[in-house]
């Protein structure tokens, strides 16, 4: 899995011009999934995000986790992650798992997210034309990959 975890003052995505998941302060996490990715790689995944300290505290410093200021998680499916741009201008998304894999493993995130949070998470519909809007603070953007764990 891979996933692009955004620190945002707000989101929301809208699916035909209807806002389906939106935010406050939290983490906007987009999120793509490959055929080698299994339930362990959401658990792992899941405990990075809720457990990663990106949020200012009180001396401004990158000190405190979701948990701790008790944000909100946006989660958004992109198969568009794990486009392969090696070969010519047209990207490939080979690695991408097609929906009957990567449906199941994004409602497994999206369970995972809920149960080590202890809160529910706002998500996007899997596989729809989704319109993102966020507004990144900091900017603080991190990109994790559960294939790079060590």
């Amino acid at each position: 899995m891979r996933a692009v975890i955004q620190r945002v003052e707000h989101a929301s995505v809208k699916v035909d011009d209807r806002i389906v998941g939106e935010i406050k302060q939290g983490l906007l996490v987009l999120l793509g999934i490959e055929n080698a990715d299994t339930i362990e790689d959401s658990r792992w995944l899941s405990s990075k995000i809720i457990n990663l300290r990106i949020f200012n505290d009180l001396q401004g410093v990158m000190n405190v986790s979701i948990k701790d200021i008790n944000g909100d998680i946006l989660l958004v499916s992109q198969f568009t992650l794990h486009a392969s741009t090696k070969k010519g201008n047209r990207p490939s998304y080979i690695k991408a798992s097609k929906p009957e894999i990567a449906i199941s493993l994004y409602e497994q995130m999206i369970a995972q997210l809920e149960k080590d949070f202890n809160k529910k998470i706002q998500t996007g519909i899997f596989g729809a034309d989704m319109k993102v809007e966020l507004l990144n603070d900091g900017p603080v953007t991190i990109i994790m990959n559960t294939k790079n764990k060590e």
